[in-house]
C-alpha cells in the first residue's frame, strides 16, 4: 500500500506531518493541525464524510435535490398567523432532515416528506396541520376538509 502525504499549502512539498487531531462539529468532522517538515509552517485540514445528495422524487416522477430552505418555507406558509414559533419550525425542518438522512436510500418520495411534516404539525398546531394537509393532500372541496377535521377531533 502506497502512503500519501498532504502537500504543504505554503511550499508545496509533501513532507508534512500531523501535529494534532481533534474531533469537531459534534463528531462529524476531524480537524488536523499539520506541520511542514520543509518550511516548518503550520496549516489546518478538515476531514468529513462525503454524503450523497438527497434526491426527492416528486409526484410526477421528476427528481430534484432536497432543499431544506424549501422545506422550511412550506412549513412556514402553513404556520402563518398561528402560535407556531420560528424555533419550532426550525426544529421540525431539522428533525425531518435527520430522518431523511437516516433512510437507506439516497432518494425519497415527496409523499413521505409530506407525511413527516403532517405528523409533526398535527402535534404542535391543528390549524397549521389542516392548512398543510389541504395543500399536501390536494383538498378539492369542503367535504375533504370535513373528513380531515373529523379525524382530528
Amino acid at each position: 500500500m502506497r502512503t500519501l502525504y498532504m502537500k504543504c499549502i505554503f511550499c508545496a512539498h509533501h513532507n508534512t506531518e500531523v501535529a494534532e487531531t481533534r474531533v469537531a462539529d459534534n463528531g462529524t468532522i476531524v480537524r488536523r493541525r499539520r506541520r511542514c517538515g520543509t518550511c516548518l509552517k503550520r496549516f489546518t485540514t478538515y476531514e468529513r464524510v462525503e454524503r450523497l445528495p438527497i434526491i426527492v422524487v416528486k409526484r410526477d416522477t421528476r427528481r430534484e435535490r432536497f432543499d431544506r430552505d424549501k422545506l422550511k418555507k412550506g412549513i412556514l406558509k402553513s404556520c402563518e398567523k398561528t402560535s407556531v414559533s420560528f424555533e419550532q419550525i426550525e426544529k421540525i425542518a431539522e428533525d425531518i432532515e435527520t430522518d431523511i438522512k437516516q433512510e437507506d436510500s439516497a432518494e425519497i418520495e415527496s409523499n413521505l416528506i409530506g407525511s413527516l411534516i403532517g405528523q409533526k404539525l398535527k402535534k404542535i398546531d391543528k390549524i397549521a396541520y389542516i392548512r398543510f394537509a389541504s395543500v399536501f393532500r390536494r383538498f378539492v372541496d369542503v367535504e375533504d376538509f370535513e373528513i380531515e377535521l373529523k379525524k382530528l377531533l
